[in-house]
C-alpha cells in the first residue's frame, strides 16, 4: 500500500505533466491539472504516522533502472543548455558531475546491496504535504493567472502547456525527494528540480528571464556537485547510499566531515543562503506562481530538509558549531536587506532566504526542541510566503 502511494506521488505528476505538454486545448488541460492536484493531496494525507519510522524494503528493479537511465537524461539536458547558451560554466560542471556519475555507477556501487527505495519519518510527512496542498494550490492559482499573464504580454502562441507541464514535474521532484532512501536517486530529484527552476525562471523568454535563469541554473549545479562529491564521500566511508543511515551516523561510526561539509555546502546554495543568494531574487521575473512555487513549497525547501536530515549525524561537530552563527547571520543580514527593498517580491525573496537562515540555525542547534522548531517554521513560512506571493500576483493583475 506504502509503495503504491509513493508511486503515485512520484509518478502521477509526471504523466500528469506529460498529459499537459499534449493537449493544446485549455479546458482539457484545466481539468488535467486539478484532477492531479487533488489525488496528490489526498494521497499526501493518506500517508499517515502509522507508515513511519519506517523503511520500505523489496521494490521492482524497474524503479532503479528508470532513475538510473533519467538520471544522465538530465544531465545532458543541462549539458545542451548550456552549449546552446554559450555558458561555458554550466558545461564544465554537467560533464563534471556526468563524469563522477557515471564512475560511482559502474565502478563504485555497481553490484552492491541497493538500499531501501523509500524511508518516511514525520519530517518527510511535511514536506510532503507541504509540496501538495501549498504547491497544489499555487498550481490551480495558475489556471486563471497565466490566461491573463499571455493577455497581458500579448503572447501571440501560448506557452501554457510547457509551463503547467513543468509546474507538475516540480511537485513529482519534490515529493520524489522527500520520501526517497537512496543518497543517488535523491541526487536525481535534486537535479530534475534545478532543470524545471531554469526552464520556468526564464519561461517568458525576455532577456532578462533567460539570464536570471542561466544563473540559477549555474548556481544549482554547482550545488549538485557538491551533493555528488558528498555521496561518492560518503560512500568511501561507510560503503552505503543508504540515507536513513547516513543521516543517523550509524552506517559507519560518524561520517566523515568532509562530505558532511560538502553536503551542507550543497544545500546552502539550494536555499539560496548567502552568498548565493542572487538565482533566487533573479526569479523575481518569472510569473508570479513559479516565484510562490520556489519560495513556499519546493525548491529551497530542498536544501533545508538535507540539513535537517542529516542534523544528527554532525550534531556536536564544529560543522554544527559553524553552521549556527551562520544561520543566524544569513537571519539577520536578509532580515536587514528585505527592509532596504521598494519592490514587493524583492521584500518577500530577502524574507525566505532570512526565515531559512533560522532554519539552518536550528539545525545546527541539532536538539528536538530546535529540529520540531524547524519543522514548524518550513510550515509556517510555506503557507504565509505562498499566499502573499499569490496575493502580489493578484494585485500586479
Amino acid at each position: 500500500m506504502a509503495e503504491s502511494l509513493f508511486l503515485v506521488l512520484i509518478f502521477l505528476p509526471l504523466s500528469g505533466g506529460i498529459g499537459c505538454l499534449l493537449l493544446r486545448s485549455s479546458l482539457p488541460r484545466m481539468v488535467l491539472v486539478g484532477g492531479t492536484v487533488v489525488v496528490l493531496s489526498l494521497c499526501s494525507l493518506l500517508v499517515d504516522r502509522a507508515l513511519f519510522p519506517s523503511v520500505h524494503g523489496s521494490f521492482p528493479s524497474f524503479y532503479n533502472q528508470f532513475i538510473f537511465a533519467a538520471d544522465f537524461l538530465v544531465l545532458l539536458a543541462i549539458l545542451f543548455l548550456g552549449c546552446r547558451c554559450r555558458h561555458w560554466l554550466i558545461v564544465a560542471l554537467s560533464l563534471c558531475q556526468a563524469g563522477i556519475l557515471a564512475y560511482l555507477e559502474f565502478f563504485v556501487v555497481q553490484g552492491e546491496a541497493i538500499p531501501p527505495p523509500f524511508y518516511v519519518d514525520a519530517l518527510s510527512l511535511v514536506l510532503l504535504r507541504v509540496v501538495c496542498l501549498v504547491g497544489g494550490i499555487i498550481c490551480l492559482f495558475a489556471v486563471p493567472y497565466m490566461q491573463t499573464h499571455e493577455q497581458h504580454g500579448r503572447i501571440p502562441d501560448t506557452k501554457q502547456p510547457a509551463f503547467f507541464a513543468l509546474l507538475l514535474f516540480f511537485l513529482g521532484a519534490m515529493n520524489g525527494l522527500v520520501v526517497t532512501n537512496n543518497m543517488l536517486h535523491f541526487y536525481f530529484f535534486f537535479e530534475l528540480t534545478t532543470l524545471c527552476s531554469y526552464l520556468l525562471i526564464s519561461h517568458d523568454g525576455t532577456e532578462e528571464a533567460v539570464t536570471n535563469g542561466l544563473t540559477a541554473l549555474w548556481m544549482n549545479s554547482l550545488g549538485g556537485l557538491f551533493l555528488l562529491l558528498a555521496v561518492w564521500g560518503f560512500y568511501g566511508h561507510a560503503a552505503s547510499t543508504d540515507m536513513r543511515l547516513l543521516a543517523q551516523g550509524s552506517a559507519a561510526g560518524k561520517a566523515a566531515m568532509l562530505p558532511l561539509g560538502l553536503l551542507i555546502l550543497a544545500a546552502f546554495i539550494k536555499s539560496a543562503q548567502l552568498p548565493w543568494q542572487k538565482w533566487l531574487v533573479g526569479d523575481m521575473v518569472a510569473p508570479t506562481p513559479v516565484s510562490a512555487l520556489l519560495h513556499s513549497s519546493t525548491m529551497v525547501k530542498a536544501g533545508v530538509y538535507l540539513a535537517l536530515r542529516f542534523a544528527p549525524a554532525y550534531a556536536g561537530t564544529m560543522l554544527a558549531k559553524g553552521l549556527i552563527p551562520a544561520g543566524g547571520f544569513v537571519f539577520l543580514a536578509a532580515a536587514l536587506l528585505a527592509m532596504g527593498q521598494q519592490n514587493a517580491k524583492k521584500v518577500l525573496a530577502y524574507s525566505t532566504i532570512s526565515n531559512l537562515g533560522l532554519i539552518f540555525a536550528c539545525a545546527g542547534i541539532g536538539t528536538p526542541a530546535a529540529i520540531l522548531a524547524g519543522i514548524l517554521l518550513i510550515i509556517f513560512h510555506a503557507v504565509s510566503k505562498g499566499l502573499l506571493f499569490l496575493c502580489i500576483g493578484a494585485a500586479e493583475q
